[in-house]
């Protein structure tokens, strides 16, 4: 059976035994239970066995998305036959500076050229918005950018409205880029186990990924220490609403395993009603169950 076949088949009903003798979904049930905020989780192993929980909400993305937008760009560079060495110039009107943004701070005066390879760097590996922003007016627009992850394929429900800059203009937009759990763990195993843009582009993104330096408390904390394992992830998070909720604290990634195996893994919490550092420590337990349920499991 394929992995789409898998997801329609198993979807909120797969049952496995987990490491403590119960199903894993009722053990990441049990994690959540208390959490004061909505969690999803959606797991994807070797591209086939699916267990989602919590999958029919629609979580705002924040900067997940980015790995989205750089999955299109890469397809608009080679829809036009162009590479990363692109050679994009940067001018100081083009950094906001009360966003978070590495590549300011690194260029405070503007006024310097980088190419899109290293544009990318700062967006999937820093978060940078002032980059996100800067790909979004030149080279592939947000709108462009959900129809191409639409087109190449991937399950789940998502939409992608609005940029970085809107939302920081106004917070509440942040709902309006919103994903499925399934459709974030989706994307991801296709971006390290098929084909969605040039091989040499789609490397790329993969190794930004694995560089990642944001987040390392939240699926990353489970997997420190475990040797020969790989992780490759894209966070988001941000902003308090009126309600004085975290409006999004997300993770979504792949393990590669010592023996060949993988899996895909987004855990995506909406409106979390505590401190940051509580729901990243959610995300930390989420990741410790699903890594020793699937390490467990006979090859």
């Amino acid at each position: 059976m394929g992995m789409v076949g898998a997801v329609v088949a198993l979807c909120g009903m797969w049952c496995c035994r987990g490491p403590e003798g119960r199903g894993l979904e009722t053990a990441l049930h049990a994690i959540l239970a208390d959490a004061p905020a909505q969690v999803g989780v959606a797991v994807i192993i070797d591209g086939k066995d699916t267990v989602v929980v919590n999958n029919d909400v629609r979580y705002p993305l924040m900067s997940v998305f980015k790995l989205h937008q750089a999955i299109a760009v890469c397809g608009a560079l080679d829809a036009s036959s162009r590479d990363l060495d692109l050679i994009m110039p940067v001018a100081s009107e083009d950094l906001d500076r009360n966003t978070w943004s590495p590549l300011a701070e690194s260029c405070p005066e503007g006024n310097d050229s980088l190419t899109v390879g290293e544009m990318m760097d700062y967006l999937l590996r820093f978060s940078d918005n002032n980059v996100s922003n800067i790909l979004f007016d030149r080279i592939c627009t947000i709108a462009e950018t959900d129809s191409f992850i639409r087109q190449a394929g991937v399950v789940g429900d998502f939409r992608l409205e609005v940029t970085e800059r809107q939302m920081h203009a106004d917070h509440g937009l942040s709902y309006r880029n919103w994903s499925s759990p399934l459709a974030c763990a989706v994307l991801v195993d296709r971006v390290f186990t098929d084909s969605l843009v040039s091989a040499e582009k789609q490397a790329y993104i993969r190794q930004c990924m694995e560089e990642c330096d944001t987040g390392r408390e939240r699926i990353a904390a489970a997997l420190t220490g475990k040797k020969g394992v790989v992780f490759a992830h894209r966070t988001g998070s941000g902003y308090v609403n009126d309600r004085g909720q975290v409006i999004a604290v997300n993770d979504v990634g792949y393990v590669s395993l010592p023996d060949g195996r993988g899996y895909a893994i987004a855990v995506l919490v909406r409106d979390y009603g505590g401190p940051q550092s509580d729901a990243d420590s959610v995300i930390a337990a989420i990741s410790a169950e699903v890594y020793d349920y699937v390490s467990q499991q006979v090859r």
